[in-house]
C-alpha cells in the first residue's frame, strides 16, 4: 500500500506556475510533478476562502452543511470527524503540520499527530456583516503589503523543517501506511519576499490584462468587493508591486515543494509515495480590480492540483473538471479505507472519466451582499447570485470569463440550474446563512459587553 504526502499551500492562483501556462514564473518543482504525474487543469475548491474551504475539505461536507461560512470561528461545531482521525481509525499513520484553519483546533482533530498546528482562535474575522454589507475602513493600506524584507518565510520555513525531518527520522520507522500533510502560509498575502527573489521578477511588475472596466469586474458582486476591500484605492505602484511579490512567493512554496522531493529520495520512499499538490483557494490579484479570494471567478475558486506516484499515471492531463472533495476521496481510495455515509467526492480517477460531472462551490463570506453558487459542467459555468444577476460562462471559449452568455443561453443556464438544485436549494441556504452570521455577530456583541 502507497504513503501519502499532500502539500497545500494558502492562496495560490494556479495561472502562475508554469503547468498551467504563465510564461517566465520559475516554478520547476510543480513543472516536475507534472511531467512525472498527473495534472488537473480545472479543479476547484469547495469556498474560496480560507476557513470553508480547509473546514469542508477536512469534514467530507459541502460548506453549507457545516455552516462554516466564513473566517468567523464562533459557534462552530467543533464535532464532524476530520478525514484524519477517519484514517487512522483504520490503521493509518496521520501527521498534521502547519495551518488548520477549520471548524475545530489543531488538537482536536484526531490525527496521529500534530506538528506546528496553526488556529484561527476565538473570534476569528468578524468582519462578515452583510446586512448592511460593512466595508472594512481602512483596508487600502494592505496594498503596501509588498517587497523586499527580512526573513518573510521564517514560520513556513520551520514547518517545511519540521516535514522534512518528519519523512527522514520518522517516516522511514513506521509499520503501517502513512499521510503526512504540509501546509505553508504562503503565497497569501502579504506579498513579502526575500531581496533574491525581488530582483527575480522585475517582470512581474505588470498590470492585470482585464482591469476594472469589464462588465465581470462591475457585476454588483465584484462591485460588493472592490468595496469591501477599498480595492479601487490602490495605486498603479501598489498594483505593480503586490504582482511582482506574489510571484516570488509562488516560487518560495515551489522551491518547499523541491524539499519533500528531495526528502522523499534521500530516504528511498518516493518510490512508495504519492506526492500531491494543491492550494485553498486561487487569488485574484487584480483582475477585473479585484485582490485575493472570495469571488467565484476562476482566479479566485481554482486551485492547483497535481499528483505524482504509484497510483497516478505519468504525463497525464485531465480536463474534466474536479473539486477539493474529491481529492479526499481519493486519500481513502488510496489506502483502501472507507469513508463515512454522507461524505461528498469521487476519487480522482474515476472523476475523470465523467466528462459531464458536476462541482459544486458556493460563498457565504465577507464582502458580497448574499450568497453566491457555483456550478461547474463541460465547459459551462453557472454562477447563481441571490441578489443580483446570474452568471454563466462557456469556459472553453471565453475562460477569461468575459462574456455572460445567461441571457443568450437559456437551456444551458437551466440545465445547471436544475444541477445545482439537486445539490441544495439556494434560497434556504441562504437564509441559513444569514441567520447563523447574525447569531455569530449577537455573541460577540454580548461578549464583549
Amino acid at each position: 500500500m502507497s504513503n501519502v504526502v499532500l502539500f497545500m499551500s494558502d492562496e495560490h492562483n494556479p495561472r502562475y506556475s508554469s503547468p498551467y501556462g504563465h510564461d517566465f514564473i520559475e516554478t520547476p518543482s510543480i513543472q516536475r510533478l507534472a511531467e512525472e504525474g498527473t495534472l488537473y487543469r480545472s479543479a476547484y475548491c469547495q469556498s474560496p476562502l480560507c476557513l470553508p474551504s480547509r473546514a469542508s475539505f477536512m469534514t467530507g461536507r459541502y460548506v453549507h452543511e457545516i455552516q462554516t461560512y466564513s473566517n468567523c470561528t464562533v459557534n462552530l461545531d467543533p464535532n464532524p470527524p476530520s478525514y484524519g482521525a477517519v484514517l487512522a481509525g483504520q490503521g493509518v499513520h496521520t501527521a498534521y503540520i502547519g495551518k488548520a484553519d477549520v471548524h475545530a483546533d489543531g488538537d482536536e482533530l484526531g490525527f496521529t499527530e500534530i506538528i506546528l498546528s496553526g488556529n484561527r482562535g476565538w473570534p476569528g474575522d468578524t468582519n462578515h456583516r452583510r446586512r448592511p454589507l460593512m466595508v472594512r475602513e481602512g483596508s487600502a493600506q494592505r496594498a503596501d503589503g509588498y517587497g523586499p524584507r527580512e526573513e518573510p518565510f521564517s514560520g513556513d520555513l520551520k514547518r517545511l523543517d519540521a516535514a522534512v525531518e518528519w519523512l527522514t527520522q520518522t517516516a522511514p520507522g513506521l509499520d503501517r501506511p502513512w499521510l503526512l500533510v504540509v501546509n505553508t502560509g504562503k503565497p497569501h498575502f502579504p506579498h513579502y519576499v526575500t531581496q533574491e527573489l525581488w530582483d527575480k521578477y522585475p517582470r512581474g511588475a505588470d498590470l492585470p490584462r482585464h482591469g476594472p472596466e469589464c462588465a465581470s469586474a462591475n457585476h454588483p458582486y465584484a462591485r460588493d468587493l472592490r468595496d469591501h476591500f477599498e480595492t479601487d484605492l490602490f495605486t498603479e505602484e501598489q498594483i505593480r508591486g503586490l504582482r511582482r511579490g506574489y510571484l516570488g512567493c509562488v516560487t518560495f512554496v515551489d522551491r518547499q515543494l523541491g524539499r519533500l522531493m528531495e526528502a522523499l529520495q534521500q530516504t528511498g520512499a518516493a518510490d512508495c509515495t504519492n506526492l500531491i499538490y494543491t492550494s485553498d483557494h486561487g487569488e485574484m490579484l487584480g483582475k477585473f480590480g479585484m485582490w485575493w479570494k472570495c469571488s467565484l471567478y476562476e482566479d479566485s475558486a481554482r486551485v492547483p492540483l497535481l499528483a505524482a506516484g504509484p497510483d497516478f499515471p505519468s504525463g497525464a492531463v485531465v480536463e474534466t473538471p474536479v473539486q477539493h472533495l474529491d481529492l479526499q476521496a481519493e486519500l481513502f481510495r488510496i489506502f483502501g479505507a472507507r469513508r463515512p455515509h454522507g461524505w461528498h467526492g469521487r476519487p480522482l480517477a474515476g472523476a475523470a472519466r465523467q466528462p459531464d460531472r458536476v462541482v459544486f462551490c458556493e460563498y457565504h463570506g465577507h464582502g458580497t451582499r448574499s450568497g453566491a453558487f457555483m456550478v461547474r459542467k463541460g465547459d459551462w459555468k453557472l454562477l447563481y447570485y441571490m441578489e443580483a444577476p446570474h452568471q454563466l460562462f462557456n469556459l472553453r471559449k471565453d475562460p477569461e470569463e468575459l462574456d455572460n452568455r445567461y441571457e443568450a443561453e437559456p437551456q444551458r443556464a437551466a440545465e445547471l440550474e436544475e444541477e445545482l438544485r439537486r445539490i441544495c436549494s439556494p434560497e434556504r441556504e441562504d437564509e441559513r446563512a444569514h441567520a447563523f452570521q447574525e447569531a455569530q455577530l449577537a455573541a460577540v456583541a454580548v461578549e464583549a459587553e
